[in-house]
């Protein structure tokens, strides 16, 4: 959420920079709201101390013997004022929250101008493309015969939902400890566990309500609980209401985890395999820090994830989203987008995005400036290192031979027993 007093005296900044993210923010509307709020706050005010004089006069009133009924039918009409504007304040004050709620966050002066992945800059290469003296398949054909089963999936759950049995299974794994060593042992990362439930003030603290519930699984018999479409959630509301210790930043968590997304709106070859699924795994990164540290920090934690893809000798490019493509929350995101030989074309496999204090408001997530000794908003970042199904999808097609087999990164070796080939 934004700073309220953005809206109360930088509303044409705020517009501004919401036409950068193509939104034509409804100013004349909200200014109508913030004026009507200003007035019954105003009314109200003078309502509480009007009745308080006409309390105090009865009590001297009575002092002296004489007739209370008139002020006592006073007070009990303001009160009756009162409370119709207290509950006309509390109205408007909620329609401003709705208002607020759904405005993204203001965009990082570097993000791009741009509407759509069109206009992302591309800021990097790394790695040589592979070639093959054969027609590389991707991983769904690559896949089935090693134990990758839509099938099955679909029949214990649904479409979008498979099932990895024998060495294919045991290769996701192996990726996924590959990222947790890494990032614990060289990045100091403090590696967490979580929930893979969330209620809706978590859900709410990060920006995935209310504007995103449709992209949520709820908790049917529950339905104060969610499941997490990212361990985002429940690891930044590690510090929600809470003041944390100068000392103790920056914080940096890592968190394996399931993650589930209804996908609403998935459709063509993105449906085809683990590109999208309902259900898939995640090692995510989340960094509390400093509001001076958070620009550093944010280049750290994307080189972070560069890392494991280097690990691997998995060829990506790195971009800068522009202000079209950005998310809701983010004020500014890089994609690391690893090479398919399978599509031909470089997919994404991580978001890392630096919030600024965006989530941290809503959050009330603060630490203690030692300079001030005052509690200030701290700044959020997150992002995925990697997601471990489509680092599964990318290591099959770079690493495919001709008869359909696999070649084991060396990197992941340690992880499998030695074993050198899938077939």
């Amino acid at each position: 959420m934004l700073d309220p007093r953005l809206f109360r005296n930088e509303l044409e900044l705020v517009q501004q920079q919401l036409k950068r993210r193509g939104i034509n923010f409804d100013a004349a509307g909200y200014l109508a709201l913030e004026t009507r709020r200003k007035d019954i706050q105003v009314k109200t005010q003078d309502l509480q101390n009007e009745r308080n004089t006409r309390s105090k006069l009865i009590g001297q009133a009575k002092a002296k013997g004489e007739d209370i009924q008139p002020l006592m039918n006073q007070v009990q009409d303001l009160g009756d004022q009162l409370k119709a504007t207290e509950t006309e304040l509390e109205e408007i004050q909620i329609q401003l929250n709705v208002i607020m709620e759904g405005v993204p966050n203001i965009l990082d002066e570097s993000v791009p101008t741009g509407k759509s992945d069109a206009d992302n800059l591309e800021v990097s290469r790394w790695g040589e493309l592979p070639t093959f003296n054969f027609q590389p398949k991707d991983h769904v054909d690559l896949g089935e015969p090693l134990g990758m089963n839509f099938e099955l999936g679909a029949k214990i759950a649904s479409a979008r939902f498979v099932v990895l049995a024998g060495k294919l299974a045991t290769l996701q794994r192996a990726i996924i400890q590959l990222m947790l060593d890494t990032h614990i042992n060289e990045h100091g990362y403090q590696e967490t566990y979580v929930p893979f439930m969330a209620n809706a003030d978590s859900l709410r603290g990060t920006g995935q309500l209310p504007k995103f519930e449709t992209d949520l699984f709820r908790v049917k018999n529950d339905p104060t609980f969610y499941l997490i479409p990212t361990a985002e959630v429940p690891v930044t509301n590690i510090v929600r209401d809470v003041i944390v210790d100068a000392k103790q930043m920056p914080l940096k968590f890592v968190c394996h985890s399931p993650c589930f997304r209804s996908e609403a709106g998935a459709y063509g070859s993105d449906v085809r395999g683990m590109i999208r699924q309902h259900q898939f795994e995640k090692v995510e990164l989340v960094q509390i820090v400093s509001p001076e540290q958070s620009a550093q920090a944010h280049e750290d934690l994307t080189a972070h994830a560069e890392n494991i893809l280097q690990k691997l000798d998995l060829p990506y490019r790195k971009v800068l989203l522009c202000a079209g493509d950005t998310g809701f929350s983010s004020s500014k995101t890089y994609d690391l987008e690893v090479w398919l030989p399978g599509q031909q074309k470089y997919r994404e496999i991580s978001s890392c995005s630096n919030f600024k204090d965006f989530q941290a408001r809503r959050l009330q997530a603060r630490w203690r400036n030692p300079e001030t000794g005052k509690p200030e908003l701290v700044h959020t970042l997150n992002g995925s290192g990697l997601a471990a199904g489509r680092t599964l999808i990318a290591v099959m097609e770079n690493y495919q031979n001709e008869d359909g087999s696999i070649t084991v990164p060396g990197a992941l070796r340690p992880y499998m027993g030695g074993i050198e080939i899938i077939n």
